[in-house]
């Protein structure tokens, strides 16, 4: 009697037991119905354990064959299951509780198929039996995949965790995010359902730490941390702008740095009044990136929404009984917290998912002015090497890399969460060493050294030749093409038009300097050519707010002597200060309205740009140096070249930590004021209240210069009156790439003839290497020269008839000559191997458009706006293909997108005063150009041509119609 008893008791736990958890299972959720439900199939679960545990031998002694394998599988179930509610089922124990699931299946499936048998409902031969348990075991493993594909694949694939690019971008900042009229406009963020998000929610990463102690470690030290009104830099910077352009504009901001002020509805007071408030330096704690429940693009400006989910308010609850039961159902099952904090695209859509705040724009809203690009890491990664989706780059990795294979590296812990004793480091290693500086932290500052010496980048002293005639000619872009407004730089995500020049004459050069014993002559001027290559890099270098740093390559010469006889990119005030203005920096240097540059962090008052130097990732720049070898030079020459990197430009940190206006009262002319939202006229001194500074140095910081890369070579000196050294070069197959960084460098400032000529060296040192023909194709597709790079592609591929970059140069030929066929042929092939290269697509959908093939060719320049809606060539041909097909309401729509994002061509006119005042500006503008060393004390070289150059230089760009580049 008490065994059918105890049967009955069982069979009715195990039937809830087995609806439970397949809601459980099945359809995971963080609300409060799911979590009763989750503490019922517990209960019920210690119930069956405890049945189990008195009535088992008898069950077993009782039982059929059957029965009893599957009241031991069920036993062995349970008893597992009280071992996972002691230890929870995290992530690194999810096989148990795989195996758990498992045991407890097959011990009921053979319950029931036991409970029918006696029911004769399965038959009464073997072989009806077996096929009928089969059926059953059928259904039952047809509930489970669908339970499985319901938890993972609808998941995975529901349209809020997925980064899917709109159709047609706004024509207006004024219609992205929640409007205009929008609490957090001009920030594209958006909050579920409209409302304001407390700041405390923001505030309690805390009760992360609970679970994952050393990611909140971690995170406390990082620039995420640090991203608010903790952070002097970003501090002055608001501040700034509120005081010259208002409060609301500085929304555009806050989107991404400031979550507990904006959300909450606290940012509509000026910083000044709130800034000691915890909210203001609160930074980006867990719950602003974990709360981002979908990210609706990738134009990046915050363009995601976030919701508050109402079950966190049990985790920060200050009640300990309720934390301990929140607590206990999350270790229990984890699965709706992971849901609610780490959304499918956080992992497998992860370059996309961050540049929703590494990627902007700025409109009238913010700046007064028009739509401009500003710092964006992820379109010129997705189009690069890096990604696997670039096919015109120079050089394809062994496997791409995501932002989180470098700023988020696996790091070991035991945190709950981790995978196989790993965790993604939530220090978020970058660039920054000014703030760990300001705030004294030691370990996160040798954290970021070690991160930006770690090989990300090469310097190589590679050539030296005789100087030749002082010249530094200017190079223009090619006319009629498209170029996109922006204060970045553009690269292989756009087919923008590299610089063209005079051809000129080859250089006889000697290179490389080490495997040529080189040698230079006392009395003479020569080049020295210095190649700085990015590595491990996977955007453009420097990346992010590229108009605040100071970073430069520095090279300096001396002799055995000990004479310095060389010095460009020195700093002043024996490396406390300034660098000297002639170095070779990697910034972008823009101007306001009235020439002033834009130091400040102060983008929104950018009206143009004298210059950009960037490198792309996976690739080159060649820098060249003037040098003169004094007559009292020694017999040996020592070349030191080094890539300085500090994190906030000289002036950028003074004004930061002690900028005061000299004279706020001042009148420029008439009632005209000294600082607009367009201009700042005002002269800085840098004498303020520095106590009341962010950070726990109340002074003005004297921030360490870090050395990226560095190289060293010497030159033999030979006496004034020797024969002049003779040019030689030596190229190795083994040290190709040196040659092919020389060669891009060159290739990518427009010196066509030294590019090639460079690239010829790789096909001489190994003909079978496709690269050097098709970097040799590359120069001649540029130079218009069609025939011969047809001809040298044709050898490439011979090679390798499948390498993407060879096939989309070799289709530009065939293009060019009027085979779309043969064209279309060779860009479907690369697009084969990289689908997900926009000027690849585009470059298709201009061959269709030649072809008068319209409608086809709207459907490739589509392709183009899913992976970047703002395309400018894509918006370009579109309007040309709508007006072909007649469509006048598509044309006007496309038109509107590209005129909003084409540069305004008249802004480089205000360039113009700027050039002719600072000569060493104008020459650094100049795409091939020459550096000369300071004035040294001791064996110092003659003055300096260069400012007087590239005075002339710039007077004639004047001149010309469509000067400047």
């Amino acid at each position: 009697m008490r065994i059918e008893s105890s049967k009955r008791w069982l069979s009715g736990g195990l039937v809830l037991l087995a609806l439970s958890a397949a809601y459980l299972y099945g359809f995971p959720s963080a609300t409060v119905t799911y979590a009763v439900a989750d503490l019922l199939h517990v209960a019920i679960g210690i119930l069956v354990f405890l049945l189990l545990l008195v009535f088992l031998v008898s069950l077993l002694w009782t039982g059929t064959t059957v029965a009893r394998m599957g009241w031991m599988l069920l036993a062995a179930g349970t008893l597992l299951g009280m071992a996972l509610i002691k230890i929870g089922t995290p992530h690194h124990l999810w096989n148990w509780l795989y195996a758990h699931i498992v045991l407890c299946v097959a011990g009921t499936l053979l319950l029931l198929a036991d409970w029918l048998r006696s029911k004769g409902w399965l038959g009464q031969t073997f072989a009806s039996q077996a096929l009928r348990f089969a059926g059953l075991a059928l259904v039952v493993f047809t509930i489970s995949a669908g339970l499985w594909r319901t938890r993972e694949i609808g998941w995975r694939d529901a349209r809020a965790n997925r980064i899917i690019n709109p159709f047609l971008p706004p024509d207006s900042m004024d219609r992205e995010g929640d409007g205009s009229g929008g609490k957090f406009f001009p920030s594209s963020a958006q909050t579920k359902h409209d409302v304001n998000i407390p700041s405390q929610y923001f505030m309690k990463s805390d009760a992360c730490q609970r679970c994952h102690a050393d990611i909140c470690a971690q995170w406390n030290s990082s620039m995420h941390h640090f991203s608010s009104f903790n952070n002097q830099w970003y501090r002055k910077s608001i501040e700034y702008m509120q005081d010259v352009a208002g409060v609301r504009s500085s929304k555009w901001c806050a989107g991404c740095h400031d979550p507990a002020l904006l959300y909450s509805g606290l940012f509509d007071t000026p910083i000044k009044q709130i800034v000691n408030r915890p909210e203001a330096r609160a930074g980006l704690g867990c719950l602003m990136c974990h709360s981002i429940v979908e990210v609706k693009s990738t134009m990046g400006q915050g363009d995601f929404f976030l919701e508050y989910p109402k079950l966190h308010e049990l985790a920060a609850s200050e009640n300990p009984i309720v934390r301990k039961l929140h607590d206990f159902v999350v270790r229990l099952n984890p699965e709706p917290h992971r849901r609610t904090f780490l959304k499918p695209f956080m992992r497998t859509e992860t370059a996309e998912f961050c540049s929703s705040c590494h990627k902007v724009h700025l409109d009238v809203p913010v700046n007064r002015y028009r739509w401009i690009r500003g710092f964006n890491e992820y379109d010129n990664w997705q189009a690069s090497g890096i990604s696997g989706q670039g096919a015109r780059a120079f050089y394809y990795p062994k496997s791409p890399m995501n932002c989180a294979d470098c700023h988020m590296p696996m790091t070991p812990s035991k945190d709950d969460g981790n995978i196989n004793g790993l965790v993604h480091s939530h220090r978020f290693p970058g660039a920054n060493t000014a703030v760990p500086t300001a705030n004294r932290d030691e370990a996160q500052y040798e954290f970021a050294k070690s991160f930006l010496q770690d090989k990300q980048l090469s310097v190589d002293i590679f050539a030296v030749s005789p100087a030749g005639k002082e010249s530094a000619a200017p190079v223009r872009n090619e006319l009629g093409k498209q170029e996109l407004s922006t204060a970045f730089a553009v690269g292989e995500e756009s087919e923008a038009s590299l610089p063209k020049g005079p051809a000129g004459e080859l250089r006889a050069i000697t290179a490389p300097i080490d495997r040529t014993d080189a040698a230079v002559r006392r009395g003479d001027d020569v080049r020295v050519d210095v190649v700085v290559r990015t590595r491990k890099v996977g955007h453009f270098f420097p990346g992010g707010t590229v108009d605040a740093f100071d970073v430069w390559l520095e090279l300096q010469a001396t002799d055995e002597k000990g004479q310095t006889i060389f010095w460009s990119g020195r700093v002043e005030d024996n490396g406390k200060g300034p660098v000297e203005p002639g170095a070779h920096f990697y910034r972008s240097l823009q101007i306001d309205g009235h020439g002033n540059v834009i130091n400040k962090r102060n983008a929104w008052a950018t009206r143009s740009v004298v210059y950009v130097h960037l490198i792309p990732p996976g690739a080159a720049d060649t820098v060249h140096y003037r040098l003169h070898v004094p007559e009292n030079c020694g017999y040996k020459i020592t070349l030191h070249a080094k890539l300085n990197y500090r994190k906030f430009s000289w002036y950028n940190t003074q004004f930061s930590f002690a900028g005061v206006p000299e004279d706020v009262t001042k009148l420029v002319s008439g009632d005209a004021k000294e600082t607009t939202p367009d201009y700042d006229d005002r002269k800085f001194a840098f004498n303020g209240d520095t106590s009341i500074v962010s950070g726990n140095i109340k002074a003005i910081p004297n921030l360490p210069i870090t050395v990226l890369a560095e190289d060293t070579k010497s030159l033999r000196v030979l006496p004034r009156n020797a024969l002049p050294p003779q040019p030689k070069t030596v190229s190795l197959k083994e040290e190709w790439a040196r040659w092919n960084d020389y060669g891009i460098g060159l290739f990518l400032q427009g010196d066509l003839k030294g590019a090639a000529a460079a690239f010829e060296k790789i096909t001489e040192a190994d003909p079978q290497n496709p690269d050097g023909w098709t970097n040799i194709g590359r120069v001649l597709v540029q130079e218009g020269d069609t025939a011969g790079a047809r001809r040298v592609l044709e050898k490439s591929l011979a090679i390798d008839p499948k390498l993407g970059r060879t096939n989309f140069f070799y289709a530009k030929v065939l293009r060019e000559d009027g085979d779309y066929d043969g064209a279309m042929a060779h860009l479907k092939t690369v697009l084969e191997q990289f689908p997900r290269d926009r000027v690849v697509h585009n470059e298709l959908g201009r061959v269709l458009f030649l072809g008068k093939r319209y409608a086809d060719a709207v459907a490739e320049f589509e392709k183009t706006l899913a992976i970047d809606p703002e395309d400018l060539q894509a918006h370009y041909n579109l309007m040309l293909c709508y007006n072909g097909l007649g469509n006048d309401k598509k044309a006007e729509e496309h038109k509107a997108r590209y005129l909003r994002f084409k540069a305004d061509e008249s802004a480089q006119a205000i360039t113009g005063p700027y050039r002719q005042a600072h000569p060493d500006d104008n020459n650094e503008r100049q795409a091939i150009h020459e550096h000369y060393s300071v004035a040294l004390n001791a064996a110092s070289p003659r003055k300096s041509a260069a400012p007087k150059i590239a005075a002339k230089i710039s007077r004639a760009e004047n001149a010309k119609p469509g000067g400047g580049n």
